[in-house]
């Protein structure tokens, strides 16, 4: 189940970031554009410049001269990966670049005011590449005149070989003078070395460096006969102390058991007796015996039980005997043990004492004879390296090897106009797929239907596609009709008091659609058969009145403002059912106008006399024009432009309708873009697979059926006027039908 839910999420973030690039392809198609056009125009008005390239492999050699060391010096090698990259950097370091300068007059050709000026300049110009794990150098220079490029690329590479060499020599001659300080020092530590040993041969009575069997004195094997013995003597002392004790454990071991245990364990201990185990297989023997007579039944006064019982005592008595012997035999071994280490102690103290004495007269002779040969070793080396690092100054190998100089090139290596141009194209779209992104997270406005019913907790009744025009100017039966259909079946399915007839429509702005949308929906439902009031209620900007081409001189204001009868001001529109109440002439107090007792009493008479009736009305924010009409009215219905209106403000509009006592029952979504916004494409597409092909339907009649006798009598009557035809329509009808 999580796995599912998982993918929906997935899936539904693909959509909305799918939904944001469509909504803001333009805004990205623009973005893209512009910077392309801007790549295009500075590629156009970029210098052309030709390139000079050389390649040249850089030799590793080790930057000082190695004093011991078992490898060829001239072939040590630094294999670092940094020191690469810094002798790269040093390509355009000011120290190989101002000869170039120098040497080709670089200052008077570019005509720069100083050597720095031209440094520069030729830094601004020079690139260098090193291939990846490879001493392969790449030097390229661009300029406008192609010999010059490749003269230039040519003379940064003999400059940086001519001071590459220049180094190498300052680091070895550094070197070598080190090298002839350290043999100096070396020659007057032998010199000293030599004097102290002759005066140590001397104190020592060493008449030769050489012992009677011709061989040079090494360490320590002076008196190695008088060493020898110490160390046997040293053994052997050790081994009688490790017998000491063996001894001493097998007595306390021996003390601590009782007899029983003793002739229990008499085959465990290191007895001289050697009949110690046949007399413990024997005792062992007599006791099964003895116990098997018991068990037979025998009593202890049996013979054969008494002379087995007797042959177990002389046994065990043997066997404690024996025991006895082995302890008096260990303290015996003990006393003499004991008085040999003591011996061998003394003995071993007085050897040791002579053979240190011997060894120490020779010991100072012994260390300034090793200092001697470690010194002569290292002066040895020395002098040896020395010599090679003269002759390496002599022949200092070619720091680099140019496999590759620089040629004019005939056709401009900078701009690169495809790289530009693609630059351009790719830096666009990033751009405008983030300008997208970010305006999208920036923009609060209501995108969705769920943003309206979860700001809301109300229901979207309708989504009305963009650019529906005006319904009643058309034959009615376009599919943008179908929409208007879908909202007055909402309307129907969503009131709960069948009384309440009178609805009026509100939005939180100007411009959002709201009197289209109630022109469109008094049409939807006149056709459907209902008689319908559209009342004018706008007194700040009136503009139903326009949609039907009707005078507005006359009206709601001329109603309630003067004695002037319903009849005059009600006028029957071109649509069948559709009665309309223009606004009138516009009043200097449009909300007192509306919030009278006249007001209220024309709304309880027209819901009475009509099935329908809608109220047009003003912004509510910021007009209290609309807060009036919202009172009066028996339920609201909400108009949101699609992206318009920022959420906390469609949350305002809801609170000031309630705050007023107004009962809103639903939200319109207008004016939405459903080729961009896919997502609404599910409430529209069978608008038009569903829509008529045929030649419309007459109207539909009204909802009330009338009597014959009453409707004859209609006939031969006078005409009468628009809401008298309607107020008796209602009256005579004989099937009480509720509107919705």
């Amino acid at each position: 189940m999580n796995h599912e839910e998982s993918g929906n999420d997935f899936q539904r973030q693909a959509l909305d970031t799918w939904q944001i690039l469509r909504n803001r392809l333009g805004l990205i198609i623009t973005s893209t554009i512009l910077i392309f056009a801007i790549a295009v125009l500075i590629t156009y008005i970029m210098p052309r410049k030709y390139r000079g390239v050389v390649e040249m492999r850089i030799e590793r050699f080790a930057d000082k001269l190695p004093v011991f060391s078992d490898r060829d010096p001239g072939r040590s090698e630094v294999l670092s990966e940094q020191w690469m990259k810094t002798e790269v950097g040093t390509i355009n370091k000011s120290e190989t670049l101002y000869p170039v300068i120098d040497a080709l007059g670089l200052t008077k050709a570019w005509k720069a005011d100083t050597r720095q000026v031209a440094l520069a300049m030729i830094k601004s110009n020079l690139e260098t590449q090193n291939e990846l794990r490879s001493d392969i150098v790449k030097i390229e220079f661009y300029d406008q005149d192609r010999n010059r490029a490749a003269e230039i690329a040519n003379a940064v590479a003999e400059s940086y070989m001519h001071r590459r060499v220049e180094v190498e020599k300052d680091q070895k001659t550094e070197a070598l003078a080190k090298l002839d300080k350290q043999i100096t020092e070396q020659e007057s530590l032998a010199r000293d070395a030599r004097n102290r040993r002759l005066a140590a041969q001397k104190e020592a009575g060493i008449l030769s460096e050489r012992n009677p069997y011709g061989m040079r004195l090494p360490g320590m094997e002076v008196g190695t006969e008088e060493g020898a013995m110490v160390n046997a003597r040293e053994t052997e002392e050790l081994r009688l102390r490790v017998k000491l004790q063996d001894i001493r454990a097998n007595l306390e071991q021996l003390d601590k058991l009782s007899p029983d245990q003793i002739v229990a364990n008499a085959s465990g201990f290191q007895l001289n007796d050697t009949n110690i185990v046949a007399l413990r297989t024997e005792l062992n023997r007599l006791q099964i015996e003895l116990e098997g007579l018991r068990n037979s039944g025998l009593g202890a006064r049996h013979s054969k039980v008494k002379g087995v019982m007797a042959q177990v005592d002389t046994t065990r008595n043997m066997i404690l005997q024996a025991a006895e012997s082995h302890r008096s035999g260990l303290r015996a071994q003990m006393a003499a043990t004991e008085e040999s280490l003591k011996e061998m102690e003394a003995f071993n103290k007085d050897s040791k004492d002579e053979a240190l004495d011997k060894q120490a007269s020779h010991g100072d002779y012994l260390t300034i004879s090793r200092e001697v040969e470690n010194i002569e070793e290292t002066l040895y080396k020395l002098k040896q390296r020395a010599s090679e690092a003269r002759a390496d100054i002599e022949l200092v190998k070619s720091p680099a090897t140019i496999l590759a100089p620089a040629e004019p090139e005939m056709t401009p290596a900078k701009p690169n106009v495809p790289i530009n141009l693609a630059l351009g194209g790719i830096l666009g779209l990033m751009l405008g797929v983030g300008l997208a992104f970010g305006l999208e997270s920036l923009d609060t406005t209501v995108k969705s239907l769920d943003d309206v019913e979860r700001s809301l907790g109300v229901p979207v009744l309708a989504v009305i596609p963009k650019d529906v025009g005006v319904l009643h100017r058309n034959s009615g039966f376009t599919p943008d009709a179908e929409a208007y259909r879908v909202l007055r079946t909402n309307i129907e399915f969503n009131r709960r008091n069948p009384n309440a007839n009178c609805l009026t429509v509100v939005s939180g702005g100007a411009g959002e659609g709201k009197s289209t949308t109630l022109t469109n929906l008094a049409f939807v439902c006149a056709q459907g058969g209902y008689n319908v009031l559209l009342i004018d209620g706008d007194m700040r900007r009136p503009r139903l009145h326009t949609l039907f081409d009707v005078d507005n001189t006359t009206g709601l204001s001329s109603y309630l403002t003067t004695n002037m009868p319903l009849e005059e001001v009600v006028v029957q529109t071109p649509v069948e059912n559709l009665y309309f109440l223009p606004s009138g002439l516009l009043p200097a107090d449009s909300a007192g106008i509306l919030n009278s007792q006249r007001m209220s009493e024309l709304i309880e008479d027209v819901k009475a006399r009509f099935d329908l009736v809608l109220i047009d009305s003003p912004p509510i924010l910021g007009l209290s024009d609309a807060s009036v009409l919202v009172n009066e009215a028996d339920l609201t219905i909400i108009v949101v432009q699609h992206r318009k209106l920022p959420r906390h403000m469609l949350l305002r509009v809801k609170q000031s309708v309630e705050n007023v006592g107004g009962k809103v029952l639903g939200v319109v979504l207008n004016n939405v873009d459903t080729r961009s916004d896919s997502q609404y494409q599910y409430y529209t597409s069978y608008y038009s697979y569903y829509s008529p092909t045929n030649a419309a339907a007459p109207a539909g009649k009204s909802r009330k059926k009338k009597s014959k006798s009453r409707k004859a009598s209609a006939e031969t009557a006078s005409t009468p006027s628009v809401v008298q035809r309607v107020t008796q329509a209602k009256a005579d009808s004989d099937v009480s039908d509720d509107l919705f």
